[in-house]
């Protein structure tokens, strides 16, 4: 007799069980029947859509990926608008959210999954590879608007700024407050802000 629940969608229910658990007990947490338990199905609906455990991991690295791909989109329709330390603030907040956090964890401790992904990523991490292009991106942009100083070195920038909110985040039980990260966007970029009159802010 088939046990569970038909699933409707269930790639994306098994990514949404899959995120919960990872939330919930850590990558350590993060098995094969911990999920389908949380998204009440048959452990066999897994294996039905993906080649293997690893498979399944990869494309939820790869679903999150397509999330700051898209976030970065957003953070390119507010160039020149408003404060690019806000900007930023929003942008590595939602870059850093717990389920990203989790999932760069769970790709530094899963060898298996790590190797899976270096047949599409074949250097740095991804998400945070990602991140890199979203910051990057918007830091040029900004700077074609005169909004950045034109000496600026943006890939320093953008790697002082990632690996900054990266501490901020990692390893707490709830994120950091905003402030802090505005802080800490302050200290990085706020010399190689232009004012309309030229002058650093």
């Amino acid at each position: 007799m088939p046990t569970g629940v038909a699933l409707r969608d269930p790639k994306d229910q098994l990514f949404a069980a899959a995120e919960r658990v990872l939330l919930r007990d850590g990558p350590a947490g993060l098995t094969s029947r911990a999920i389908t338990d949380e998204a009440g199905c048959a452990k066999g609906v897994l294996h039905r859509h993906f080649e293997d455990f690893d498979a399944f991991l990869a494309e939820l690295v790869r679903d999150r990926a397509d999330r700051v791909t898209a976030r970065s989109a957003q953070l390119m329709e507010v160039v020149g608008l408003g404060s690019p330390i806000v900007h930023l603030t929003g942008a590595l907040f939602d870059l850093f959210d717990p389920v990203a956090v989790g999932i760069v964890g769970l790709i530094t401790v899963r060898d298996e999954l790590r190797a899976r992904l270096r047949q599409t990523w074949p250097r740095g991490v991804p998400i945070l590879a990602e991140g890199k292009g979203m910051i990057t991106g918007y830091l040029a942009a900004e700077r074609d608007r005169g909004r950045i100083a034109k000496s600026a070195d943006l890939d320093t920038l953008t790697l002082m700024l990632i690996g900054s909110a990266h501490l901020l985040f990692a390893g707490t039980d709830a994120p950091p407050d905003r402030t802090e990260v505005r802080a800490v966007v302050t200290a990085v970029v706020a010399g190689v802000i232009e004012t309309e009159s030229g002058e650093p802010r």
